[in-house]
């Protein structure tokens, strides 16, 4: 995670610098609902390379958005889920989902 004076001035842009990658606002979606696991996230989001997934996943795992949780079983198993930081997102979300909507609405 980094600290208060490494991040931007603006909240708007540290807000960006955050989630403005579209894989992670699609990764946010996708674990709003709750826990899955790394094959999950990769079909539910669709054409995102498994690389760049994982970086992804790190990067929102570092800044305290996600958390990783690794079983000890043989395969290994892997969840992620969204910590309460990154649950605190949902409202963005939700606005975001509801201008689409009605821009898609105004467009038809």
């Amino acid at each position: 995670m980094q600290t208060a004076k490494e991040l931007p001035a603006c909240p708007v842009e540290t807000t960006l610098m955050l989630i403005g990658d579209k894989w992670k606002v699609l990764i946010l979606r996708d674990l709003m609902p709750g826990t899955k696991r790394f094959g999950e996230l990769k079909k539910s989001i669709g054409s995102v390379s498994q690389k760049v997934l994982t970086a992804q996943l790190r990067d929102m795992e570092q800044n305290g958005l996600v958390h990783r949780e690794v079983y000890a079983e043989v395969p290994p198993r892997v969840e992620y889920s969204l910590t309460e930081l990154g649950r605190s997102l949902e409202p963005i979300l939700d606005a975001m989902r509801n201008w689409g909507e009605g821009y898609k609405s105004q467009i038809s």
